[in-house]
């Protein structure tokens, strides 16, 4: 089991103290939320004071923000941390998008499978110095000139998790994601064990769930 704790988003002089005593205290990661603050700044700042500890999004809204955009941020939050960062990508619902963000609103789950597709297609091109052509359905990327491309780092790729409440979603974290983050609010009966079904349908992934006593 890996322990993982909440920074505070509101103040990252706060974020900076809380991700030193985490890390300190032995937890494995630390996460960050796309609610009231925007996820990367606490995060940014903690990955310069610590030294182990996973640097994590728990969530990221993915849609109103361009697969290039998120990859930059993921980039060099991976980069300047050693490797440390992992991207956790949610779809929000329906009216968050639209009367929040103001976003179009289509399937998620398909549209989430271009949006990973496209982050990988991206730092693949950066990395491998290789010409970047993505196309699909909602993503079009092929303008790439060597200004804006940042320098190999020779780090592994960043990890992907999906934040998944339904069978889609879950299928989907199975085949194209590297872990799956379970919405808090799900039940043992109809998020855990639906979980596990539907994952082990796709393939092995990794996942996990805190389970609150009652």
């Amino acid at each position: 089991m890996r322990v993982t704790g909440s920074l505070p988003m509101h103040d990252w002089r706060l974020a900076v103290s809380t991700a030193q005593r985490l890390e300190v205290a032995g937890y494995d990661g630390i996460m960050s939320q796309d609610g009231a603050h925007e996820p990367f700044g606490p995060l940014i700042a903690a990955a310069l004071v610590t030294e182990r500890v996973a640097l994590q999004t728990g969530i990221v809204v993915a849609f109103p923000r361009s697969p290039m955009v998120t990859a930059m941020h993921a980039w060099d939050l991976h980069s300047n941390s050693g490797g440390r960062f992992q991207l956790g990508l949610g779809s929000q619902v329906r009216g968050h998008n639209e009367r929040r963000f103001s976003v179009s609103w289509s399937a998620p789950a398909p549209r989430m499978r271009e949006y990973i597709e496209a982050l990988r297609a991206i730092w693949r091109s950066w990395e491998q110095r290789e010409k970047l052509r993505f196309e699909d359905k909602h993503y079009h990327f092929d303008l790439l000139s060597p200004n804006f491309a940042p320098r190999p780092t020779g780090l592994p790729p960043v990890p992907i998790t999906l934040a998944a409440v339904g069978p889609g979603m879950l299928r989907l974290a199975g085949r194209v994601a590297d872990g799956v983050r379970l919405h808090g609010f799900g039940t043992r009966c109809c998020s855990l064990l639906q979980g596990s079904t539907v994952l082990d349908e796709a393939g092995p992934v990794s996942w996990s769930a805190v389970e609150e006593s009652s």
